[in-house]
């Protein structure tokens, strides 16, 4: 399974943002059970983080970060991309 790599980038306040951390933590951990191998993690700086998981295709890496409750609830901006390992 590939692995794909969503790049966000925060632009709600961080009180906000915080009210849906615990709902995105519940929702990795639900990834990781389905055999997704996800990995969550915001930047030392402020502002952004990173979402890296398995999936079968691009389209279903779509359709997985679009259920991600921070998507859902407008509080980052994204990228996706798949990430190709060169050395494992």
């Amino acid at each position: 399974m590939p692995w794909f790599v969503k790049i966000e980038e925060g632009i709600v306040d961080k009180t906000i943002f915080d009210r849906h951390v615990p709902a995105h933590k519940a929702y990795v951990k639900q990834l990781i059970a389905e055999g997704h191998e996800a990995r969550t993690g915001y930047w030392s700086q402020y502002g952004g983080g990173m979402l890296l998981f398995k999936a079968m295709s691009m389209d279903e890496a779509q359709e997985i970060v679009a259920q991600d409750p921070l998507i859902q609830n407008g509080c980052v901006n994204y990228k996706l991309y798949e990430w190709r390992v060169v050395v494992e």
